[in-house]
């Protein structure tokens, strides 16, 4: 029974890693798209949103099931349920990659330079910490762990730079206003994308050391 037990532990794990990879890509899709006006990568982005949902319904059911027939010791059940809360957020992610697609869908302009350098370097920061994120769970690394809910003050950073620039571009410029608000929301879910990595790396360190707390 504890070979069993084990096993469907390891399968959890795998199934996890299965998702951030697939959110990994994404993510650097969805960048992608945005940045050079790539319509048919945007619509995959979205398809593939579809298959993360029911990869993180499949994992979900599991963790259910594994707690009502092994009925877990406090190691074992710290581990279960913070891979709950882990594919919630991861699931997020991926609804945002989704949604950042959506509005690129709807962008009648090609991005200036001034837009499109932060906010490829702002979608840099955010893919660093969700391979940060995906690293410290597979090495369980204490450091990395909160090293990436550090990293979310640098996109809050960023954040906040490009709402004023779009903001004085809008102004300037009325024509720019509804291309304006869809940066802004897509920027938004960037900021959210951060926002959701670092309360994954929480429930890492929850695992690790069995204590639970928020960095945001």
């Amino acid at each position: 029974m504890r070979y069993q037990f084990q096993q469907e532990l390891k399968h959890l794990h795998k199934e996890l890693l299965k998702i951030g990879s697939q959110i990994e890509r994404s993510l650097q899709d969805a960048m992608e798209a945005l940045l050079e006006r790539n319509e048919a990568l945007a619509h995959l982005v979205i398809q593939r949103d579809d298959e993360i949902d029911d990869g993180v319904q499949k994992i979900e059911n599991e963790c259910i099931r594994i707690i009502a027939r092994q009925q877990p010791a406090a190691g074992d059940l710290r581990f279960i349920t913070s891979t709950l809360k882990m594919v919630t957020d991861l699931e997020r992610i991926a609804d945002h990659c989704a949604d950042i697609c959506e509005y690129t869908l709807k962008l009648t302009q090609e991005l200036l330079p001034q837009q499109k350098k932060p906010m490829m370097e702002m979608g840099v920061q955010v893919k660093k910490m969700v391979r940060m994120t995906i690293d410290s769970y597979v090495s369980q690394n204490l450091s990395l762990a909160q090293q990436v809910c550090k990293e979310d003050d640098i996109v809050d950073e960023y954040f906040l730079s490009f709402i004023h620039r779009i903001e004085e571009e809008m102004e300037k410029n009325k024509g720019f206003i509804t291309q304006g608000i869809y940066l802004l929301l897509i920027v938004k879910y960037l900021e959210r994308m951060a926002d959701h990595s670092t309360n994954i790396a929480e429930w890492i360190l929850y695992q690790i050391t069995g204590t639970y707390q928020e960095y945001n």
